[in-house]
C-alpha cells in the first residue's frame, strides 16, 4: 500500500505523522499498552509544514488526538 503513496509521504512531516499512526494502530490491534501512542502533535505539525488548512485530515488528526487525549 505504501508504494503508491506520493513521495512526500516517504519523508518529512506527512512520513512522521503516517508512521505515529500506523504505530498507534498496531499498538490497538494488538491489545498493546496504549501509553505507547503518540500522535498527539500532529495537527500542529501539519500546519506547520504546509498551508493546506482546509484539508479533510486535519479534521479527522484532530479527532483522533482528541481520543487519544481521554485515553491517555
Amino acid at each position: 500500500m505504501e508504494d503508491d503513496y506520493p513521495k512526500d509521504m516517504n519523508s518529512g512531516v506527512l512520513h512522521l505523522i503516517y508512521k505515529r499512526y500506523k504505530k498507534a494502530l498496531d499498538i490497538l490491534e494488538n491489545n498493546e499498552d496504549i501509553k505507547e501512542i503518540h500522535i498527539l502533535g500532529g495537527v500542529r505539525a501539519y500546519m506547520d509544514s504546509y498551508n493546506d488548512y482546509q484539508n479533510p485530515l486535519l479534521g479527522e488528526l484532530h479527532k483522533a488526538e482528541q481520543i487519544a487525549n481521554q485515553l491517555l
